[in-house]
């Protein structure tokens, strides 16, 4: 099939629906596919199988589309295409921000502005589309599309079965993942599927300028957000050396957990970018002249192998000798100051408690037989009093009210835990034969259209950026689930991960996606040649290889 136009009018339209994440309007995009989907005569005659599912547990009113379309053979098999159609906002923008949404018209906006060289030269070209989605990824989700409409016209050559998910909140929270999964498992029985493959259509970009290659990825990266919590010892600022700082504390390991590249994760010869922070604060509202009580951060890792047990252990050593580190500069830095004032110095006895979370609330279960209710207690009182607070937020207030409430020694404290949604690290490395499968018709579809692609495509094992399709597979690994769980400080009302749901649709991850640059800038811009037609092209080699007659 010739996807060209079809897959440039799609996303043109869809892209013209604004759907920012938690805007209140990514149902409309979900509906716009829905619509697309049922004027087809498959589903004109099967309308069980197309289904608008708004998320579940979430303080925002959205939905996703999620279709079936089986094929007239007799193989169970079945393949998962997915994509999101949330978006990040459009405040970068600025003054263009009305024409965010307006494909041609931000394109002849952008020959009036000054450019850089590399987008200048491709809005020159021709070959690009701008535009928020265009890129990340409603191209992506008009492929699926496309390739749904294709099969459904042509079910003789589908041996096996298709489900396409258009998900909301993938830009947040993955509701719309999440939500998804109960329609795939409750499909998997009814319909007595097979899943053998997710394939993603997330998008892909150049690693650095002046690139040649197009990608496709074995797997995905995965995403944990570890954050601490430290309580200090407060002291008036006159009295400097009476008293802990959290804030020089946070300071310290939030320099030895950045950027640093012993905590990177190298699997199948490809490695994370380090971790970073991406907040860091103390909690004091007003000014005074005593020091902070408690500051925290939360730090950005990437892993490919690694557990979320293994990174808690990395993390609390390097916690330790930050705690070190401190002590020893503050010894240092009085023992000056003592000389200097002509005071007798006398070393200060700092004896950091560290903590991962399970570590500090099975000691207060030991000390406090009611502990767990409390807790309970406090977590549902926390979401019902503010159903729209923020994950990461909820998390903190969750830790500082239990330490404040149930901690009775009054010394320097770090608490190591998790804050956020957890993005499984997928690695395809062929162990068994779905992977196999799924390996080897990556690699001969990447062949399949080396005539008609402008540029060379390269496979890599991990798809670089967090990616919903995490949701999509669940390795052996309990100890790694578990300390994720249980050093979830927020694992309740709040959020539950989905592991048992995962663990029964279980398949392997590919990403064949857009093709573009500048994903989440306003120069975000997708090459259509390759995305509105080699991209779909691999996808359909991939399916007709594992499920086509």
């Amino acid at each position: 099939m010739k996807y060209f136009e079809t897959i440039k009018s799609l996303t043109a339209e869809m892209v013209g629906i604004e759907s920012v994440v938690k805007g209140g309007n990514e149902t409309a995009t979900s509906k716009y596919v829905f619509e697309f989907l049922s004027q087809l005569d498959y589903f004109k005659e099967r309308p069980d199988q197309l289904i608008l599912q708004k998320t579940k547990n979430d303080e925002y009113d959205r939905h996703s589309t999620i279709a079936l379309l089986k094929g007239n053979g007799t193989s169970n098999k079945t393949i998962v295409m997915m994509g999101h159609i949330d978006t990040v906002d459009v405040d970068d923008y600025g003054i263009l921000k009305p024409l965010a949404f307006k494909p041609d018209e931000l394109k002849a906006a952008f020959k009036n502005r000054k450019l850089d060289p590399s987008t200048k030269a491709d809005l020159e070209s021709g070959e690009y589309m701008f535009g928020r989605g265009v890129l990340d990824m409603k191209s992506g989700v008009a492929g699926h599309m496309a390739i749904m409409k294709c099969f459904s016209e042509n079910l003789d050559e589908l041996d096996g079965n298709l489900v396409l998910i258009a998900e909301c909140d993938e830009e947040d929270g993955s509701r719309g993942i999440i939500s998804a999964l109960d329609i795939l498992n409750e499909w998997k029985k009814v319909h007595d599927l097979d899943y053998v493959l997710a394939i993603n259509a997330d998008y892909s970009t150049n690693y650095y300028q002046g690139d040649p290659n197009r990608y496709v990825y074995l797997g995905s990266i995965g995403k944990l957000l570890p954050a601490v919590f430290v309580a200090g010892k407060e002291t008036h600022v006159g009295q400097a050396y009476g008293g802990f700082d959290p804030n020089l504390l946070i300071a310290q390991i939030t320099k030895d957990i950045s950027y640093n590249t012993d905590l990177s994760d190298t699997a199948q010869g490809e490695t994370t970018i380090p971790p970073m922070s991406l907040k860091q604060a103390d909690l004091k509202e007003v000014y005074t002249v005593q020091t902070a009580l408690y500051a925290y951060a939360y730090y950005n890792f990437f892993t490919h192998a690694m557990s979320p047990k293994d990174v808690l252990d990395k993390l609390k050593e390097v916690i330790k000798g930050s705690n070190k580190k401190i002590v020893d500069y503050l010894n240092d830095s009085y023992k000056k100051w003592c000389k200097m004032a002509n005071f007798t110095f006398t070393e200060l006895d700092w004896n950091t408690e560290i903590y991962t979370w399970k570590e500090f609330c099975d000691k207060l279960r030991e000390e406090n037989k009611d502990f767990d209710a409390k807790l309970a207690e406090y977590k549902e009182k926390l979401n019902k009093e503010e159903p729209l607070i923020d994950l990461r937020i909820f998390s903190l207030k969750v830790v500082k009210h239990i330490f404040e409430t149930f901690y009775k020694e009054h010394v320097p404290t770090v608490i190591l835990y998790y804050s956020s949604v957890f993005s499984q690290n997928i690695e395809m490395s062929g162990k068994d034969e779905k992977q196999k499968a799924a390996i080897d018709a990556l690699y001969e579809a990447r062949d399949f259209v080396k005539d008609i692609s402008d540029a060379p495509i390269q496979v890599k094992y991990f798809y670089p950026y967090i990616a919903d399709s995490s949701f999509m597979y669940l390795p052996d690994d309990e100890e790694g689930i578990k300390a994720y769980e249980d050093n979830m400080a927020c694992w309740g009302p709040k959020f539950i991960h989905p592991f048992d749901k995962t663990k029964e649709i279980s398949m392997p991850v590919i990403n064949i996606g857009t093709y573009g640059k500048d994903g989440h800038k306003f120069t975000e811009r997708v090459h259509m040649k390759h995305t509105f037609e080699v991209v779909p092209q691999m996808s359909e080699f991939v399916i007709r290889k594992l499920i086509g007659k």
